[in-house]
């Protein structure tokens, strides 16, 4: 492993030499290479992250291009997971990029998060972020879920049974609807959820279980607030 690319962030207080290899030898799997997955991915990959698993069914649309910073106008048609794959070897080329064309489902979920340590939300939709919070629970795997609104966004690290997951924070999806949204805005959700899941695989900091951080970005606002288990949780049960 080429220490040299990470040098800098080795110099963190905990990280050091078996930090980094933690991270070379760790898997994640990210669920959307859009909005939110592209930062997650970009900065996952300079990080020295050793196997990312990048999972998306859908293709490259110009209109996805003022924030979907893994993509460009040359690629427009070409599925989003394997455009991914091209520009995260491109900036790293000692990570293995792993992609998935297939729609998660409840039928493949289990199956195609495989051995990864953690799982990166980086969805736009709750019914699919549902799956992946019972794959989470089944695995004992951690989630770092995160979501976005126009210039607004929120995140949290869940992990059954340290935490609520993620249906007892959010009951029942919200209508569907085509959102506003700036890319500078899943530019710092995505940073932050990467950052959580750098934390963890190398073991430093404290991570954002039991709490939902919420940022304003017309204010400039960052609050928390606590996150509570649902005891009727009809996916965990509250425990």
């Amino acid at each position: 492993m080429d220490f040299l690319r990470y040098s800098r962030q080795i110099l963190i207080d905990g990280w050091g030499d078996e930090g980094q290899k933690k991270l070379k030898n760790s898997t994640v799997f990210i669920a959307g290479a859009g909005g939110l997955g592209s930062p997650v991915s970009f900065y996952l990959a300079v990080a020295g992250i050793g196997r990312i698993v990048i999972c998306d069914f859908d293709s490259v649309e110009m209109t996805n291009l003022n924030r979907q910073i893994l993509h460009s106008h040359t690629r427009i048609g070409i599925n989003k997971a394997l455009s991914a794959k091209i520009t995260l070897t491109g900036i790293n080329p000692d990570v293995e990029v792993i992609p998935i064309t297939d729609k998660i489902t409840e039928s493949n979920a289990y199956d195609i998060v495989g051995d990864s340590k953690i799982i990166l939300d980086c969805m736009d939709n709750l019914e699919t972020r549902y799956i992946l919070n019972e794959v989470a629970i089944k695995k004992g795997i951690p989630l770092v879920f995160g979501a976005i609104y126009g210039i607004q966004g929120m995140l949290s690290f869940i992990h059954h049974p340290e935490t609520p997951c993620l249906k007892c924070l959010f009951p029942e999806p919200p209508p569907k609807e085509t959102f506003p949204v700036v890319g500078a805005t899943p530019g710092v959700i995505g940073a932050l959820q990467a950052l959580e899941a750098i934390k963890y695989l190398v073991g430093i900091g404290k991570l954002l279980k039991n709490k939902l951080l919420v940022w304003d970005g017309m204010s400039g606002d960052f609050k928390t607030f606590k996150a509570q288990k649902d005891p009727s949780c009809p996916m965990c049960g509250g425990k």
